[in-house]
């Protein structure tokens, strides 16, 4: 993965502790789509997986994540996909 996947990961882990992180780029699969820009690095799919996101309804666990990138997300990152569960969800 690139320079923005690697700050992705970096802030996620920072932020939440996670016992799991996935972290995929799938700007590939956006070619000629709104926001590819061809140089990758703009559309991803994550799985987290933290203590942080117990008790919290699934809008929330996205909003703390969107949160915690909000600058990649002002900026190089057009497409984030969550999925954000707590230990022992499935």
């Amino acid at each position: 993965m690139g320079a923005v996947a690697d700050t992705l990961r970096r802030k996620l882990e920072e932020a939440f502790s996670p016992t799991r992180l996935e972290l995929v780029d799938d700007s590939d699969r956006h070619h000629g789509h709104a926001g590819h820009s061809g140089a990758g690095e703009s559309h991803f799919t994550l799985r987290i997986e933290s203590a942080a996101f117990a008790g919290q309804p699934r809008v929330a666990r996205q909003r703390l994540v969107m949160k915690a990138l909000a600058d990649e997300l002002a900026g190089p990152v057009h497409a984030l996909s969550i999925v954000a569960t707590a230990p022992g969800e499935k």
